[in-house]
């Protein structure tokens, strides 16, 4: 069964998660820095540039919110363009505001879409990124399988995600922090206090490290990786078309 924010409803996963996003979008930005200490600009600054001597003209964001690897992208692959879709319009008009401020709407170009049914022709990316989005995918392989589609010939895709860190004693001070400290301070900021409850819910049940490669290779993508990065609290995939 899958793990949803709102349990007392009974609308599909994606549209439970859409709504979730558009209720915290306009404090995510803040709380994503406060809980994480800012460790996850060094994640998406340490995965970019494991795929920076790739090709990387034409860049797909997918699930970009409100754009933060997008903007990286921008600094660390420096493409000719990004098209970031994300299915929640309070995610993105963050995002839109932000990339304005930043002076990067020539470059940066973001659109509602659904991650499992991409609205673009096949074979059209140079790259194909998504941080900390396929967690929350109703159906994984579906979702990869279609990033796979439109990913060109020799093109590379990476995948930002968490995963699960087993080593002694930090594995169960993280769990501590992520299912008892994260939903009290996520709570408190948001107001919704089904959001921050889900994150660790959705942490626990993602398959991540070699069980998330075997569906990354399910849906096509080969000479695949898995990169633990802070003790195996993230994981960095990366594969080929």
């Amino acid at each position: 069964m899958s793990v949803v924010p709102y349990k007392d409803k009974d609308n599909r996963k994606s549209e439970q998660v859409t709504e979730m996003f558009d209720n915290i979008s306009p404090k995510y930005d803040f709380l994503n820095r406060l809980l994480s200490g800012g460790i996850d600009i060094y994640w998406r600054k340490k995965a970019l540039k494991m795929i920076n001597k790739e090709p990387n003209k034409l860049i797909l964001d997918i699930a970009t919110g409100t754009g933060d690897l997008a903007i990286e992208a921008v600094k660390q692959l420096n493409p000719d363009k990004i098209i970031g879709v994300d299915p929640s319009e309070g995610m993105l008009n963050v995002g839109i505001e932000k990339i304005k401020n930043l002076g990067l709407s020539d470059k940066i170009k973001m659109q509602v879409g659904d991650a499992e049914k991409l609205a673009f022709e096949s074979n059209t990316f140079d790259t194909v990124i998504v941080s900390f989005g396929v967690r929350n995918y109703e159906n994984l392989l579906a979702g990869l399988s279609d990033m796979y589609r439109v990913t060109k010939p020799g093109g590379t895709c990476l995948v930002v995600e968490f995963s699960k860190p087993k080593m002694f004693p930090f594995k169960q001070f993280y769990w501590f922090y992520t299912t008892k400290i994260l939903p009290f301070i996520g709570n408190l900021v948001s107001k919704d206090s089904s959001a921050y409850s889900y994150l660790p819910e959705s942490m626990m049940a993602f398959p991540d490290g070699q069980d998330f490669l075997n569906i990354f290779e399910k849906a096509g993508y080969k000479n695949t990786s898995a990169t633990p990065l802070s003790f195996g609290i993230c994981s960095v995939y990366i594969g080929k078309k």
